[in-house]
């Protein structure tokens, strides 16, 4: 490096220093000013000998990240300090010990945090990337600012991918698409995502991006002259009745346009929204919503709105705590305009998302949105029966999700993610709620539990002591919490029955004269080829193993002098201790649909999926179904464009599989015959009835009945039950 260069670095260094003092969005304490100064000498003094692939000095990258701390998002000295320091730990010689006592235990804290998330292993493995993703979830909820700082971080990496060789530019897009933009957007860092996801999209699809950007810029001037018009017509109105605003544009991002060109089959040109207006006024904290509907008014006068996009996010706002008032109007020349109206203040939080409620509130928390989400959060994180790749979906359903509002029968408000279910709602009121939810009303009807909700539906849950999850509610929830509880009741369920299973396999092996000890548990594990005493004990529990399975066994064992003579010449090896807690999932079969049907099938190359794993069905042209993972990279694209061509898919374990079987019933009427079947079903333990139609005619009684049973003894004891019940004459299986 000549001198000559490294004067001109230095005195950029001093620059660059005023100047992110100078576009802090916070007022900066001299104390304040202090901590960045220190901070800002260790980055240059760490960083020194350092340079990136451009060549350029690194440390101007932790500067540049903590300008975007400061300005876009607007956070605090502590969190601008540790934007300074963030890459410190990793690349250089200083510990967390020095950092720690040089600016206190918050700096190096959320240093650390920063570090653990950038050691992470980047892996095509994606259960091992979701691990990842979950692990850096779990330091965020020591403190938010990791994530805040890491997003910033991420943001600058994408705006200077220039130099870096093509195949890291999509990796690194690609994880910001998956992770990064969904990210910001929950945090409500709009702008940020925004500018992710356009980044994003221009290293993992150039010639989509360049030929959209062109095509903006070609637009631009047509685009300006049309809000001039749209301005002009209402301004005189708004000036006439005093009000301080301005009316700005704000083109639609090249993702968003690109998305909604895939989502609609439609051209470049024949996107209409490709701008929204924003009309941001001046107020006070009294008059900000009668201003904002006033305005609404003021511009529905001159403009025809559509009604069904009437988004009012000030009576209640997002849970990122955005607000403002969507309206979509009929602008000249027969277009379509989103209009967004905006007070200054609610303008900062659409832009800077938690900090500027920070300022607003004058306190350091946030008291709402930011806690509960965090919460949530823990909530999942802690929920050990959730695998890592489920946790990322169900968190990425969460995150991704627009909201929906809809309201007891009380008038109480409950934000749910788009797509929820009357279920979904059940678990959003209480877990108690959702564990003994027995039917759903939606604007006074009974609906199905896996009724989609809509914004607005009034929503009442019919609870009943003895409803409990079953297997297929996992069917009808969509959002992770209701997920998650449902999983561990099943769970439970199943340890319930293991155990009164274990009750009657020592009493059935007593009338085979064997006694039930850990030696023979081994030997009925091996037997049954089962992998734990809790599957053993619960598959005869369930029924599954039953007499004449453990008669098979007995007498396997009487065969055991002859083996003890072979052993005594090869002596096997110790068999393994069975491990006495856990139930194991055995995948070996792939059903579709809610019927759960045996198909032909081929799994795709692209994403290699193996038994277990969350897949779907895709009907191809000439290969049949072919199986996708849920998170295959193909997977979005797939589901977006060709929907219709979708199967719902997923292994079961065939020995556990329940069966669906149809009885006919025939006799002679009777009073309370009905009565009689429908109980003897209801109170048979392990049988869920589906359908029932009962016919009456000239004295003569038709009944069909579609039932769900574990297995063939179950159906059989029915059956014989039925038969016994007096007047019935006949019952056959279809």
């Amino acid at each position: 490096m000549t001198e000559a260069v490294l004067e001109a670095e230095k005195k950029q260094l001093a620059k660059e220093y005023k100047k992110l003092l100078k576009i802090s969005y916070r007022t900066l304490s001299a104390d304040d000013k202090k901590l960045i100064r220190s901070a800002f000498d260790v980055a240059v003094d760490a960083h020194k000998d350092q340079r990136r692939k451009s060549g350029e000095a690194y440390v101007f990258h932790p500067i540049a990240v903590a300008k975007i701390v400061a300005a876009e998002i607007g956070l605090d000295a502590t969190s601008i300090a540790a934007a300074l320091l963030h890459d410190v730990v990793e690349d250089t010689e200083y510990t967390l010990t020095d950092l720690e006592q040089l600016f206190g235990e918050t700096v190096a804290r959320i240093v650390d945090g920063l570090t653990k998330i950038s050691k992470m292993p980047y892996d095509k493995d994606v259960s091992l990337q979701a691990e990842n993703f979950r692990k850096m979830l779990l330091t965020l909820n020591e403190d938010i600012r990791v994530i805040i700082i890491k997003i910033a971080d991420r943001l600058h990496n994408m705006q200077t991918m220039d130099s870096m060789p093509p195949h890291k530019q999509v990796k690194i897009a690609s994880e910001t698409l998956y992770i990064y933009a969904p990210m910001a957007h929950r945090i409500g860092l709009y702008n940020i995502k925004t500018e992710l996801e356009d980044l994003g999209l221009k290293y993992t699809e150039p010639e989509v991006y360049n030929d959209i950007h062109s095509k903006i810029k070609d637009s631009k001037e047509e685009q300006d002259a049309y809000i001039e018009a749209f301005s002009k017509t209402i301004k005189d109105t708004l000036d006439s009745e005093k009000l301080e605003y301005e009316i700005k544009g704000r083109p639609k991002s090249i993702f968003s346009i690109r998305r909604k060109m895939i989502a609609q089959n439609v051209s470049f040109e024949e996107v209409y929204d490709k701008f929204a207006v924003r009309v941001i006024y001046k107020s006070d904290l009294e008059n900000e919503k009668f201003l904002a509907w006033k305005i609404y008014s003021i511009v529905t006068d001159h403009f025809r709105p559509n009604p069904m996009r009437l988004r009012d996010w000030i009576s209640s706002p997002k849970s990122t705590g955005y607000e403002a008032l969507h309206i979509t109007v009929m602008g000249p020349k027969g277009r379509w305009v989103e209009v967004q109206i905006r007070s200054q203040r609610m303008n900062e939080i659409a832009e800077k998302g938690y900090a500027a409620h920070y300022k607003y509130k004058n306190k350091e928390k946030d008291d709402g949105g930011l806690e509960n989400w965090l919460n949530k959060l823990q909530e999942t994180l802690e929920n050990s029966e959730i695998s890592a790749v489920d946790f990322v979906e169900e968190f990425k359903l969460n995150l991704y999700a627009k909201e929906i509002f809809v309201f007891t029968p009380k008038g109480d408000l409950f934000s749910l993610p788009k797509g929820s279910t009357a279920l979904d709602f059940a678990f959003q009121v209480h877990t108690e709620v959702g564990m003994h939810t027995r039917g759903t009303k939606v604007n006074g009807k009974l609906v199905p539990l896996s009724h989609e909700l809509k914004s607005g539906d009034q929503v009442e849950i019919i609870t009943s002591e003895k409803s409990k999850p079953s297997a297929n509610w996992l069917d009808y929830a969509t959002t992770g919490r209701a997920r998650s509880k449902i999983k561990s009741s099943l769970k439970d369920e199943k340890k319930q029955l293991a155990e009164e299973g274990k009750v009657i396999l020592a009493r059935k092996l007593k009338s085979l004269k064997i006694t039930l000890d850990e030696k023979t548990i081994n030997q009925l594990v091996v037997f049954f080829k089962v992998k734990t005493s809790l599957d053993l004990f619960y598959r005869v529990g369930a029924g599954i193993i039953d007499n004449q399975k453990l008669k098979d066994f007995a007498s396997s064992r009487s065969n055991a002098f002859v083996n003890f003579f072979k052993n005594k010449i090869r002596k096997p090896e110790k068999p393994q201790d069975v491990n006495k807690e856990e139930i194991t999932e055995k995948y070996d079969q792939l059903v579709f649909g809610k019927e759960e049907e045996k198909l032909e099938y081929k799994m795709a190359n692209c994403c290699n999926p193996i038994p277990g794993d969350d897949v779907f069905g895709f009907v191809t042209v000439n290969e049949g179904i072919k199986i996708h993972k849920q998170n295959c990279p193909n997977a979005l694209q797939l589901q977006s464009n060709f929907n219709y061509r979708i199967m719902p898919a997923k292994w079961i374990d065939s020995t556990q599989r329940e069966f669906k079987a149809k009885l006919i019933i025939t006799g002679i009427d009777a009073v309370g015959l009905v009565n009689k079947v429908t109980k003897l079903i209801s109170n048979s333990m392990n049988i869920d009835m589906r359908g029932v139609h009962f016919d009456s005619d000239d004295g003569v009684f038709n009944g069909k009945i579609t039932v769900v049973v574990k297995n063939k003894n179950t159906l059989d004891d029915l059956v014989s039950k039925l038969k016994k019940i007096n007047g019935i004459d006949k019952v056959t299986r279809v």
